[in-house]
Formats: C-alpha cells, sequence, structure tokens
C-alpha cells in the first residue's frame, strides 16, 4: 500500500494531480480542499489511501493525515464510497465533518450534494463514537486552536464513561488555558 507520495507536481486540477517520484508519474485524486491547500509549491507530499477495485487500483491523496483519516472512516460507512467521500471533503473541511458528527448535525452534513437524510443520519450513527478518536494536530483542533489540553481531557471524560455533551459544557467552564490535562479533568470530575 502506498502510503504518501513526495515528488514533484507535474500536473494540478481542482480534483486531480500527478506527482512524478523517481520517474513515474502518479495519478492522484484530491479534494478541493487539497487542491486550494497545494499552492504553487513544485515539490509536495501528499498523504494517500490506496483503493484497489476489480476495474483498477486508485490513488486519493490528502495535505494532512487527519483528512486522510476522516476520508478512511467515511468509506467504511456503507453507502459511501471514495467518490462520495472526496465530494464531502471538497464540501466541508474536515474539521466541520468531525463537528457535524459529533454535535449530531444532520442539516450540515445533508447540505452536501447528493447526501440524502437517510446517508446523513447513518454517517452519524456509524461515526458518531470514532469520530473522537480522530488525533487532531494543533491546527485543525475542532475545539480550539492549541488548545489540545481541552480536547485530551475530553477524550479521557469520554473513556471514563461521562456524557459527551456534559463533559463539553464543564470543560467549557473551566477550561482558562494554563491548566493541564490531569487538573482540568479533576475539576470536571467534580462538576460531572
Amino acid at each position: 500500500m502506498i502510503a504518501h507520495l513526495n515528488g514533484r507536481l507535474v500536473e494540478k486540477n481542482p480534483t486531480n494531480v500527478v506527482i512524478e517520484c523517481g520517474g513515474v508519474g502518479y495519478f492522484v485524486k484530491i479534494s478541493l480542499n487539497t487542491y486550494s491547500a497545494l499552492g504553487s509549491e513544485e515539490q509536495l507530499k501528499l498523504f494517500t489511501q490506496q483503493i484497489v477495485r476489480e476495474d483498477g487500483h486508485y490513488l486519493y491523496g490528502f495535505m494532512t493525515v487527519e483528512e486522510r483519516e476522516v476520508f478512511n472512516l467515511l468509506i467504511s460507512v456503507s453507502g459511501i464510497g471514495p467518490n462520495t467521500a472526496i465530494l464531502m471533503l471538497s464540501s466541508l473541511l474536515p474539521t466541520e465533518i468531525a463537528h457535524a458528527i459529533q454535535t449530531e448535525d444532520v442539516r450540515t452534513i445533508q447540505s452536501i450534494k447528493g447526501i440524502g437524510a437517510k446517508t446523513a443520519q447513518r454517517v452519524i450513527i456509524d461515526l458518531k463514537d470514532k469520530m473522537i478518536k480522530v488525533e487532531w494536530s494543533e491546527s485543525t483542533n475542532i475545539f480550539a486552536s492549541h488548545n489540545t489540553t481541552k480536547f485530551e481531557a475530553l477524550n479521557a471524560l469520554i473513556s471514563l464513561g461521562f456524557d459527551k455533551k456534559a463533559a463539553e459544557k464543564a470543560l467549557d467552564k473551566l477550561a482558562t488555558g494554563t491548566e493541564t490535562v490531569e487538573e482540568l479533568i479533576k475539576s470536571a470530575l467534580k462538576i460531572l
């Protein structure tokens, strides 16, 4: 399996790129978010996911590992294939998809072309518990940029069996940005 490509950008289109690595040009399907993040750099690294089917081998490329993780979670849902997942990642940022799933926001997911109410509900049901386990980098943290402490505390409280919404409310009241993860958890446990 090809995990990433590091090479020279030969061709760039809104839906795909060609990257030359070691004299071989790889055709890679991408989302519009990845396309806009590419810029004009000639040398680049794309994280990839290889999909093998009867009719061919396909590479899907992403600027971040988080986007690739969300892609893999989306294609694990019955009825969502790689092309639909790329369409979803072209319509919304990975963090917006994650937030919509975690807050059970059917309307946001349904706003993506080709996604109906039943599919949006299935995505939420199938991925709600899995989406919290996605490791977000500081630049893509769904709660606040540069606040991984709050995110780690939330993960810990959820793994202890507390309701996610109640834990979020407690952490919102407590977090000032100067606490350690342990301090946030201990304070939240007193409220919950």
